[in-house]
Order: structure tokens, then sequence, then C-alpha cells
């Protein structure tokens, strides 16, 4: 059996303050890692704590923690998704939608990114 609570956080002033810095830390952190991500080309979370982990710290004064769960959470980026044969190509496909997936190309049709996209940090 399944037990689903609502809960209603009511900070006090004090509490919402440490809140809304750690919010805007938060942010900042994320802002940085997915900068570096995109400089350096650099997309796999294990290269991106290497990269980041110590100025996450240093710069936005995150404990450990939460600095490593701002370089986990930073979105993975992926090559554009453009359909080649117009809207049809992002409708449910059916008996009528023509051929499978092409090579390269999920399921849905969106363009798969490359391994080299995501891969390790180059150089």
């Amino acid at each position: 059996m399944k037990l689903v609570v609502q809960v209603k956080l009511l900070p006090t002033p004090e509490q919402t303050v440490a809140l809304e810095a750690t919010l805007h830390a938060v942010n900042t952190a994320a802002a940085l890692v997915s900068a570096v991500a995109f400089d350096q080309r650099c997309f796999r979370n294990y290269d991106l704590r290497e990269h980041t982990y110590d100025r996450i710290k240093a710069e936005c004064g995150l404990a450990a923690q939460a600095a490593q769960h701002v370089i986990k959470s930073s979105p993975m980026p992926t090559a554009p998704s453009t359909p080649t044969s117009g809207p049809a190509t992002w409708a449910r496909r059916g008996p009528s939608a023509g051929p499978g997936p092409k090579a390269g190309r999920s399921p849905s049709g969106r363009t798969r990114p490359s391994p080299t996209t995501i891969g390790a940090c180059p150089g």
C-alpha cells in the first residue's frame, strides 16, 4: 500500500533567506557546469566532475553532496533533432508511416547524439 502525503513548508524568515541563497548558489553552479561543458566539449559526468567540482565548492560555497548533485543533474546535450521529411516524421508511427527508422535515428525519428558529442573530453 502506498501512502501519499502533501506537506506545506513554512520556513522561518531566517530559513527563507538560507533557502534563497542556496537556490541562487545552485543556479550559479549549474551555469558554471554548463559553460565548462560547452567550452571544453566535455559532457560525461565523470569528466565534468574533474573540471568543475573544486570550482563549484570554492566559488559557489556548496557542500560536497550539493556540488556532486549539480554536476550530475546538468542536462546532457544532444544533437539537433530536425525532421528529415517534414511534420510527418514527428507524428506517431503507424502502418502508413513508411519505412522504419534510419541508421542513426531513434525509433521516434529524432537524431541520436554521436559518440563524439557525448564522449570523453577532447585532447
